[in-house]
């Protein structure tokens, strides 16, 4: 395609009158001829989304193997099986295997949202060609077609529209605005209008659910609105998760620490002497292996899945298991308005009759005037099960009606309704006509205020009919302004009775002479528990930041009644079209003083997100429409809407609302927080445990003494590295974790205190071990020298791995008492340490197993020995922690 035309198809359109519209686009009001489209098809291309290049299933293979954590695994795996240890070799690689396939398919799930973007065009469209209309395939469609709309159908392309009727187009999937946009023939005076103002352009994929209408197709594919988002997709970088920067820290900790190992046992072994230097070299890289906790991307995986399972119990499904500890280090939660904070359900809230308000009241008399005509004159249908289909507004006036048992079937079958006056966008009013009994007709209008207000001649209090006065029409007036103010989507009533039907129905003569009725006050309420949910996401020190297609004032008033904003917090509120004026540098210097974001378009919410994360926050994003897909793949978490939700949103997410509700966010936050919580204390754990095992190999080979061998540190891990490690991840969330500030971005799994505590632990549990066996071999049970280092070594092997038992209580907390925690309040973590104590007593004690595992039986005494080396680890990290929260951590 020419720059030419690509220019062509993105010049403002709505600014531009018919004629000149046409103009450009090289095309009449009775559209193209046959062989024109065919041409234009050949030079723009088909209708439709470009899938992008695609990676190879092999590609995606390999880009698993790239993060530094499985670098260093593979590396391990390669060392063990050359050093004969091939059965931790194959465990190493079957894991990583297992965790790169895993990854392949969490990446096929993430494209799902450009293929679901493309699955929501319609197939066809009524068009003129050849001065006929013909329905054509929506693929086929090209710049300078005439497209027809009706009520249901879905915008087959981006348009111009020249010919409206009474039309209505629900673009929420779009823009966000939870009510359908009146259309008209219109030009549209600025350039910088924003895709919800735009009323003369109809858009790719949105829905005509009211009226008629003719429009010109300006935008094809990719260079439609819709394709502009599925361009932002396709580019949207993937967002290294928290989870993913911390492995990878881990691992460079883990490398650098390894590689001083290997040097200073090497260099250490060399000069005592009594080693050559292939021997040493041998049993240095030994050593490193057994620092790498081989088990921990496999036990950090199964602790997500375990996380996952418990959020879906709680209405939040998880897509990628990354997402679950993501969330715990949230700092800004982006959330779209309609459907998420608020119920995406126009509802009725204030109603003005009688000279009175009734305000969330259920007793406004049956025989209410207004309460008459908000559900007579109303084009909404009632289906056989209840459902209420048509306009969210005229659904909104009956639901209020049947809610409060005016049988809205029985009154139309009294008062039948014979004819009409349709609503338009020019004159905002809509009447209908009603047989009395007594043979006349009850005229109802419904409208804008201002414009109703004008018609109207008499006022009813109480079926009192009085003229109108200055002082009545300033009331009516005054009682909009405070519903206006609120957001309220504000109409009014009216009525009069006459003899009969006029043969011509116009607005000239019907909408005269008549009564005024009352107001009453819409707006799409904000959900009872979404305010909570807010109050605690700010006590957790998250910031909610409200995101919307609506209008200033509405996103404003739901904010505060939210408790986003304070009243009066006027300057926290910015519009779309402002954001435009702003450059990514002056957004992101601002960033910290808005919370409201109105009037926006997808590209402003990619902005936002990435204003958000460059001052270093961890950002969620909400969204359940097209135009949140981009944002929600470009934040570290993006989290769809399950019901409401488009299927392209639910695929640019990395976790989906079953329930739609924002409150189910904060409980996948406090998920998210226990979730980290617990892989930190494994990794405290498994790193303890390991720094033990090293310590006690490299103090005991450099003393000359053989305390452990390769086959006991195998049991060791394998029994007590695997059991506790997966408990431990089932672990309840510690009490007041839903008052921590978050952690960030910069945090990882050594911060608050792991690292410091895993140093000293490791050398505890590696001097407790010494210890024991240097006991053992001054206080013989035995004479002969074989005998004696026998006991020496399995009590040592006892010892250090019942240290790791006793020591899986300590780290149920970091800095709290193990008695304030709770010991046993987490029963699959007693059974695991249970079991694994019995299968690690079960190599000592079971005859048999001895020459398996070159181990002796103890007696009483020797038994005693190793428990009260294997226990005094408790109290001594009690006693730890009670000086740390004392001094450091007071």
């Amino acid at each position: 395609m020419s720059e030419q035309k690509k220019k062509q198809l993105n010049d403002a359109f709505y600014v531009e009158d018919e004629k000149q519209v046409l103009e450009k686009l090289q095309s009449t009001p009775n559209g193209l001829s046959t062989a024109e489209a065919e041409k234009r098809l050949k030079e723009y291309g088909h209708n439709q989304l470009d899938e992008g290049k695609k990676k190879s299933l092999f590609s995606k293979f390999l880009d698993q193997f790239k993060d530094f954590m499985i670098i260093i695994l593979l590396a391990a795996a390669v060392l063990s099986f050359f050093m004969g240890d091939q059965v931790e070799a194959i465990m190493i690689i079957v894991v990583v295997f297992i965790m790169a396939i895993f990854g392949v398919v969490q990446e096929a799930k993430a494209e799902e949202a450009i293929e679901a973007l493309k699955d929501m065009s319609t197939p066809n469209a009524n068009v003129r060609r050849d001065n006929t209309t013909k329905t054509v395939r929506s693929t086929d469609l090209v710049p300078g077609d005439i497209v027809l709309l009706e009520a249901g159908d879905v915008i087959p392309a981006d348009m111009r529209l020249i010919e409206t009727a009474s039309l209505k187009i629900e673009e929420a999937a779009l823009t966000g605005e939870s009510v359908p946009v009146e259309k008209e023939d219109v030009v549209l005076e600025k350039e910088d209008i924003g895709i919800g103002d735009r009323i003369n352009m109809a858009y790719m994929n949105s829905n005509v659910t009211y009226g008629r209408g003719v429009g010109v197709v300006t935008g094809t594919g990719m260079n439609t609105e819709v394709g502009k988002i599925a361009n932002m997709l396709a580019q949207a970088d993937e967002t290294n998760t928290p989870l993913k920067e911390n492995l990878n820290k881990l691992g460079k900790v883990l490398s650098i620490a390894i590689i001083f190992i290997c040097i200073v046992m090497f260099g250490v072994g060399m000069l005592r002497g009594g080693h050559n230097w292939m021997e040493m070299l041998l049993t240095s890289v030994s050593l490193a292996v057994a620092a790498i906790p081989e088990g921990l991307p496999a036990i950090v995986t199964i602790i997500l899945a375990l996380g996952t399972q418990k959020m879906a119990k709680r209405n939040a499904l998880v897509r990628k298991l990354p997402a679950v500890e993501t969330l715990g280090s949230t700092d800004i939660i982006c959330s779209d308005k309609t459907g998420t904070l608020t119920l995406n359900q126009m509802t009725v809230e204030e109603v003005f009759t009688n000279n009175e308000s009734i305000r969330d009241s259920k007793d406004i008399p049956l025989d209410n005037t207004t309460l008459k005509i908000m559900t007579f004159c109303n084009d909404t249908k009632i289906s056989d099960d209840g459902t209420l289909i048509g306009d969210p507004t005229e659904t909104a006036l009956i639901k209020y009606g049947e809610d409060r048992g005016y049988d809205i079937a029985s009154k139309l079958k009294e008062e039948p309704r014979l004819a009409e006056v349709p609503f338009d966008s020019d004159r905002k009013l809509m009447s209908t006509f009603h047989k009395l009994p007594d043979g006349r007709f009850f005229v109802a209008v419904k409208g804008a205020p201002d414009e109703l207000l004008k018609r109207c001649t008499n006022y009813d209090v109480n079926g009192d009919i009085k003229p109108m006065d200055k002082s009545e029409e300033d009331l009516i007036l005054k009682t909009n302004k405070q519903l206006a103010t609120q957001a309220l989507r504000v109409l009014a009533m009216a009525y009069k009775i006459v003899d009969e039907i006029p043969s011509e129905l116009t607005s000239e003569n019907v909408e005269a002479d008549l009564t005024f009725s009352g107001l009453v006050g819409m707006i799409d309420p904000e959900r009872k528990e979404a305010a909570e949910a807010v109050r605690v996401a700010k006590e957790a020190g998250i910031r909610p930041i409200m995101i919307t297609g609506d209008h200033k004032d509405t996103a404003e008033a739901i904010a505060v009644r939210l408790g986003i904003l304070k009243e009066g917090q006027h300057d926290a509120v910015i519009t779309g079209g402002e954001l435009n004026n702003m450059s990514d540098e002056q957004l992101a210097n601002s960033i910290e003083q808005y919370s409201v974001y109105a009037r926006v378009s997808p590209e402003h919410k990619v902005r936002i997100v990435k204003a958000w994360q460059k001052d270093g926050k961890v950002v969620a994003m909400t969204g359940d429409g097209v135009n949140d897909a981009p944002a929600l793949k470009t934040a570290d978490i993006g989290i769809g809407m399950g019901i409401t939700g488009t299927e392209v949103s639910k695929g640019a997410s990395d976790m989906v609302l079953a329930d739609d509700n924002f409150s189910t966010i904060i409980v996948a936050v406090e998920e998210g927080r226990k979730v980290f919580s617990n892989i930190q204390k494994t990794v405290q754990y498994l790193l303890a445990a390991n720094l033990g095992e090293v310590l006690t190999l490299f103090i005991a080979t450099m003393l000359g003494w053989d305390t452990l061998l390769p086959v006991h540190l195998l049991w060791i891990n394998v029994v007590t590295d695997t059991f506790p490690a997966i408990a431990l991840g089932l672990e309840p969330a510690e009490k007041g974790i839903m008052k921590h500030k978050p952690r960030g971005r910069d945090s990882d799994f050594f911060s608050g205190g792991v690292m410091s505590s895993i140093i000293y632990q490791g050398i505890l549990e590696a001097g407790l071990t010494l210890g024991v066996y240097m006991y053992a071999i001054n206080n013989p049970v035995h004479s002969s020298y074989d005998a004696i280092h026998a006991d020496a070594l399995t009590m040592a092997y006892a010892t250090l791995g019942l240290i790791q038992l006793i020591h899986a209580f300590n780290v149920k907390s970091v800095h709290e008492s193990i008695f304030k925690v709770g010991a046993f309040r987490n029963k699959i973590f007693n059974y695991a340490i249970l079991l694994s104590f019995v299968l690690l007593a079960a190599t000592i004690v079971v005859p048999g197993f001895n020459d398996l595992f070159k181990v002796a039986h103890l007696d009483g005494h020797q038994w005693l020995a190793v428990l009260i080396g294997s226990f005094a680890i408790l109290p001594i990290v009690e006693i730890v922690k009670w000086i740390q929260r004392k001094t450091i951590y007071k």
